[in-house]
């Protein structure tokens, strides 16, 4: 996963955490409105009731008004006046006359036109015997300042009533020009005096839960950092491990060809050997007697070669993989090109080698995949420890991948010294290296993979300098062309 698909997932994983936690803060935010807005509606409910209350009162009490009238200012501070009309008296403001003719209408007290911009309504109902009362009433003073539930100062809701078109601001709040809006409109319990207890809520920028977000964006932070890391380990060890498995087969198989070039060696000399004492030992059976103690040592010497020549024979087939253990399948020969890449990545990376492919077509070849692993891996070791004997200059590593006739072809080509004369004739040779302690089998291996595959491996110069390896392989039969 490279780094800008780590920085992506964070960022997203950040983000989302982010945006949840103030979700649940605005959530939080939003209940304590309602919750403080519930409380204000319930309040101003209990105090408008109290209006019908007395008015019901005076109703009831009319003979006796005279004497109450005066007490309901000392009782009840927001009355600002009460004015009681005699059956043979009219209102002197025709708006108390139509609110006290709405009032017998409904059986209840009614709402003259009200100056709610100014802080005070008036509320009307008529008595039973003609005549009728009416209360002027403060807005300001409805609710205790004991029993108002936020600090009208700083709180930052805004509290109003609304009646008819017109509004009295119980609260000022904060209003803000952005941010996120929670609104409250319910009528009060009160249906001679309707009106609308409307709170409102803003919520700014600061007041998000940056605490918890920033928590939680350190703690994605930390887990992807342990993940990332977790995940650089495997690699590195899954690495280190197909690196040990190519090395253990390389080695094996480097091992084999060893001894199949000291049998194909020492085969030849041992026959000889034991053809010239069966030889002497029948010229030997045709001399006199005296000669038994020669013959006798002749057929030791014989049954010693036989025994040489059967254990290098053992060694060979010891070494040999099994008649039919490689299987061969359809492989992708790119995609065996960017598995080794992959696994030789950190080389790459530590000697500044640039990789850039020139050509990738899609070409599927019929082979051993552990073969072409091999073979892969050997050519673009070989090019990067080349490029480690170039003094300067450019460190590229050069790839192609591409289709020629019938054929899959690899070209590997480095910007290293390149391939003298007398170097490339001698390149296949076993035992024959370039490199100081080099065992010179490699190439040698590869080749042999290569024909056993039946395909083929050759070197020569690259364009602009260093070695060229060309791996050709038949393609599967299966592959359109």
């Amino acid at each position: 996963m490279s780094r800008l698909n780590w920085i992506a997932a964070g960022l997203a994983l950040s983000l989302l955490g982010a945006w949840f936690i103030a979700q649940r803060g605005l959530e939080a935010q939003r209940a304590a409105f309602e919750t403080d807005a519930r409380i204000v509606h319930r309040l101003l409910s209990q105090q408008v009731v109290q209006h019908d209350a007395v008015l019901a009162t005076l109703a009831l009490l009319e003979p006796e008004r005279a004497e109450a009238l005066p007490r309901l200012s000392a009782i009840y501070p927001r009355l600002l006046s009460v004015i009681a009309r005699a059956p043979d008296e009219a209102w002197l403001q025709p708006a108390l006359a139509h609110a006290e003719a709405a009032s017998r209408t409904s059986g209840r007290g009614a709402m003259a036109d009200g100056d709610l911009g100014a802080g005070r309504y008036t509320l009307v109902l008529g008595a039973a015997g003609g005549g009728a009362y009416s209360l002027v009433i403060a807005l300001d003073g409805l609710v205790p300042e004991a029993d108002w539930p936020m600090d009208r100062a700083r709180s930052p809701v805004r509290v109003a009533l609304r009646w008819n078109g017109q509004s009295h601001t119980l609260q000022a709040g904060q209003p803000l020009t952005q941010g996120w809006r929670f609104d409250f409109d319910k009528v009060v319990a009160a249906e001679s005096q309707p009106f609308h207890a409307v709170a409102t809520r803003w919520v700014g920028w600061g007041e998000l839960p940056w605490l918890g977000m920033g928590a939680w964006a350190l703690a994605v932070l930390a887990g992807l950092a342990a993940l990332a890391h977790a995940l650089r380990l495997r690699e590195a060890r899954q690495r280190a491990e197909a690196l040990l498995r190519l090395g253990q087969l390389g080695r094996l198989n480097a091992m084999g060809e060893f001894a199949a070039g000291l049998a194909h060696e020492l085969n030849q000399p041992l026959t000889a050997v034991l053809a010239s004492t069966q030889a002497a030992q029948r010229l030997l059976a045709d001399e006199p007697p005296a000669l038994d103690t020669a013959r006798e040592a002749m057929g030791r010497a014989g049954a010693q070669a036989r025994r040489a020549a059967e254990v290098l024979a053992r060694l060979r087939r010891g070494l040999e993989p099994p008649a039919g253990a490689a299987e061969q399948r359809a492989l992708d020969l790119g995609a065996c090109v960017r598995e080794a890449l992959h696994l030789l990545q950190p080389e790459i990376d530590r000697r500044g080698v640039a990789v850039r492919w020139l050509v990738s077509d899609p070409a599927v070849v019929r082979a051993d995949p552990i073969a072409i692993d091999q073979i892969v891996h050997n050519l673009i070791a070989n090019a990067l420890q080349a490029m480690d004997r170039q003094a300067g200059g450019p460190r590229e590593l050069r790839l192609a991948v591409r289709r020629e006739g019938g054929q899959a072809v690899l070209d590997v080509a480095d910007t290293g010294p390149g391939l003298p004369p007398e170097v490339l004739s001698r390149l296949f040779e076993p035992f024959f290296s370039t490199r100081e302690g080099g065992l010179g089998l490699g190439l040698t291996l590869s080749e042999s993979l290569a024909q056993a595959q039946g395909g083929r491996l050759g070197a020569g110069a690259a364009p602009g300098g260093g070695a060229l390896f060309s791996l050709h392989l038949p393609l599967d039969t299966g592959t359109p062309p």
